[in-house]
């Protein structure tokens, strides 16, 4: 059965350069994406909030209003908060991978890049937003196991210590493995911190979680600059 305009997903592609426009249009139509396009950071925020698309594509470099700016006014607003972002950029240093993804960028792609990766990087984080994360009652990775009714955490059948907060801090990072948590959103979902306090809150809490985790906190990875990720492997 043929796919209708009205199930595919909508991309907003925004970059001023047009035959870059023109090539991730053209891969993503052939992909079966609807797609809309912006060439500014301005027309990308009024395109994002008529549209609501589903992913947007955005290009850090962008007259007016650039791509990292659009990025953080879309992550504050209620409407586009929870739009998927994968920021697109000729720049290759990592202090601009850092900063897109502390301003809340799901994704980041450096050009040149191939067309049939970012379908496939497209693919997955469109897949992840339609399946909501699902509470986890117990949760066992190897030999590190999470009772959530019981508060509990064990490694390889041994109860291990832990004050809530980090039971707490586990069992986020748990929960959405596989992704970068910044030090940012850990604070304000693990502490509920509405305003930004010293981060390295988050990193003393971590370094005590890990002792006591022992051999177990290889799961816990640190994406240097940004944040922390669980690794299943």
């Amino acid at each position: 059965m043929a796919t209708t305009d009205a199930v595919m997903p909508k991309i907003l592609v925004v970059d001023d350069e047009p035959d870059v426009l023109e090539l991730v249009g053209f891969n993503l139509k052939a992909a079966g994406f609807t797609v809309l396009t912006a060439e500014d950071g301005a027309q990308a925020l009024k395109r994002a909030r008529q549209e609501l698309p589903d992913l947007i594509l955005l290009d850090v470099m962008l007259p007016d209003v650039d791509g990292l700016e659009a990025c953080r006014v879309l992550r504050r607003e209620a409407a586009t908060s929870n739009i998927p972002i994968i920021m697109l950029t000729a720049r290759a240093a990592e202090v601009d991978r850092v900063l897109g993804l502390e301003l809340g960028a799901d994704d980041y792609v450096t050009k040149p890049f191939s067309p049939r990766e970012l379908v496939l990087r497209i693919r997955k984080l469109l897949q992840r937003r339609a399946t909501p994360e699902a509470p986890l009652e117990h949760f066992k990775c190897g030999d590190l196991g999470i009772d959530v009714p019981r508060h509990q955490v064990t490694w390889q059948g041994r109860p291990l210590e832990l004050t809530a907060t980090e039971f707490k801090l586990l069992l986020t990072l748990a929960q959405r493995r596989g992704r970068v948590q910044s030090r940012e959103a850990l604070l304000r979902d693990v502490w509920e911190y509405d305003s930004l306090i010293d981060t390295r809150t988050v990193d003393t809490h971590m370094r005590r979680l890990r002792e006591k985790l022992g051999d177990a906190a290889k799961h816990l990875e640190t994406i240097r600059g940004v944040g922390y990720r669980f690794e299943e492997a």
